[in-house]
């Protein structure tokens, strides 16, 4: 798709503002679609509801104004994504889900325009460790892949990692 096409059919178009060129309004779209909403919520999909019970001990404890919305299904977390108005901070999802896998999820979001232009960092965070994930996740331009630890403080010692890098970038 050409440059000059990509907002033309978007619901998000800007609309004219005088004195402001074409080629200044789509700098201006692109700005504020890729600058991260750090307050944002941060979305975790995750299938098994003891994980789900232990990360939210985990954001508890680590206090962050954030809110955090669960999902326990992919389906419903893409439903959410493309119908909300609120741009997410971040998004960790599991890789092996039923219905859609995280590989798929991630594939959903990275080829719809609307969500490709939102740039929320998209991170694995799961059990999986084989090389193969690893190399087809990255290979998706994922921005991360985390093995979840084996106990509740190297756990919570990752996710602290995570969110505190994420409040540090532009």
């Amino acid at each position: 798709m050409a440059a000059a096409n990509i907002f033309s059919n978007s619901p998000l178009a800007l609309p004219k503002i005088k004195g402001l060129d074409l080629e200044s309004l789509k700098y201006i779209r692109v700005f504020c679609d890729i600058h991260m909403n750090k307050n944002g919520p941060i979305v975790v999909i995750e299938d098994d509801a003891d994980d789900r019970e232990i990360l939210d001990e985990i954001f508890k404890s680590l206090d962050y104004k954030n809110s955090i919305i669960y999902f326990g299904d992919s389906e419903e977390a893409l439903k959410y994504l493309i119908d909300t108005k609120i741009k997410p901070f971040l998004i960790l999802s599991d890789i092996n889900m039923p219905k859609l896998s995280g590989f798929a999820l991630r594939q959903k979001i990275h080829t719809n325009e609307d969500l490709n232009l939102k740039c929320i960092p998209y991170l694995f965070f799961t059990t999986t460790s084989d090389q193969k994930a690893i190399v087809d996740a990255y290979s998706q331009s994922v921005q991360g892949f985390f093995v979840k630890a084996n106990s509740f403080d190297k756990l919570q010692r990752t996710i602290k990692t995570i969110i505190e890098y994420w409040k540090e970038c532009e």
